[in-house]
Parts: C-alpha cells; sequence; structure tokens
C-alpha cells in the first residue's frame, strides 16, 4: 500500500478453471483466497479527473475496504501508471465523504479474485461479468516471463481497463447496462 507504480497486462481466458489451472501449473502459489470486489468510480463536475485520465476509486471486499488513486497510464508492453492505495475503515462511509466533497460514483463493476504470487509477480484471476481474465502486476521482466511461461504471445495482452473492456463490449451488442455488475439471483 502507499505510493508505488502499477505495472500489469490482462490476459483473457475462457474460463475460471483455466485460468487458475494455467497459473498453477506455471508455478504460482495461492495468496489471497477468492472474494467478490464492489468497485465504485468516483468523479466530479467541475475539473473531473477523467479529463486528465485519473481514476479514483473506493473498493470493497468483504469488511475491508481502499481508497485507490490511479494516474494517467502510459502504454508500452504494459500498462504503468502511478498508484496511491491505502485502506480505510468504512467504504460506505468513505463513499459518502466523498460526495460530501462533490464526487459522485459514475461506474460500479464487480469481480471475483483470487490471487496468486510467484517471486515478486502477483497474479490474479478475474472472474467478471464480461469474461475470466488473468491479471499480471509486477516488473515487466517478471511479466513477460510469466507470459512466456502461459505461452501467451503478445497479440494476448490486454492494457485496457474494465471499464474499456466492458464499453467495447457493451457497444458492440448494444446493451443498455451502465454498470459492470453480476446478475442478482
Amino acid at each position: 500500500m502507499g505510493s508505488e507504480v502499477e505495472r500489469e497486462i490482462k490476459l483473457p481466458y475462457h474460463s475460471p478453471a483455466a485460468a487458475r489451472r494455467a497459473v498453477v501449473e506455471a508455478g504460482a502459489t495461492p495468496l489471497r483466497a477468492r472474494r467478490l470486489q464492489n468497485d465504485c468510480l468516483l468523479d466530479r463536475a467541475t475539473e473531473p479527473l477523467c479529463g486528465r485520465h485519473h481514476t479514483l476509486r473506493v473498493r470493497v471486499e468483504g469488511d475491508r475496504a481502499f481508497v485507490t488513486f490511479k494516474g494517467s497510464p502510459a502504454l508500452g508492453k504494459t500498462k504503468v501508471r502511478e498508484e496511491l492505495e491505502t485502506t480505510v475503515g468504512d467504504g460506505a462511509l468513505v463513499l459518502r465523504l466523498f460526495e460530501r466533497l462533490g464526487f459522485d460514483v459514475w461506474f460500479r463493476y464487480q469481480k471475483y479474485r483470487e490471487e496468486f504470487r510467484l517471486g515478486d509477480l502477483v497474479i490474479a484471476v478475474d472472474e467478471t461479468p464480461i469474461g475470466t481474465f488473468v491479471e499480471l502486476e509486477g516488473s515487466e521482466e517478471d511479466i513477460l516471463s510469466m507470459a512466456k511461461t502461459l505461452e501467451r504471445p503478445a497479440s494476448d495482452f490486454v492494457l485496457d481497463s474494465y471499464l474499456a473492456l466492458f464499453r467495447t463490449l457493451r457497444a458492440a451488442q448494444g446493451l443498455s447496462a451502465t454498470h459492470m455488475l453480476f446478475d442478482e439471483p
């Protein structure tokens, strides 16, 4: 947590089981169990963050919550950007606080995430309403090495955010959903 540079790629998989199997067979070990993450992106009407390609996110997963700022992405072989993140005690209260400061939730998305580790590389298996992805986060060398181990060429690398992927799918399929959420039972 704190100030750091985030470097990552996503790799699409046809199922969570296939993604998990590939990650484990590559030698990664479990880091954090599968859990639901509820993410809210916030912005303001005056001097919006999105105009500078910045992101403010509140994430709630069970009884844990996080506030994250992400800077403008630089794209190369991987996506690189500043990331400032801290835990907070009460995600709902933090959302209300940001609303009082002029920020509104404009996009919500969910995913089930399970995390693994291989050396310094953090590997997430993300099950989302738009598909399954393996996210590799670490040094460029570690990311490229793991992608090679997973037998995935650079043409498979996804550098887009889940928001961008959702918008592309929504436009292609003519969907009316405004948020990327799992269907309620």
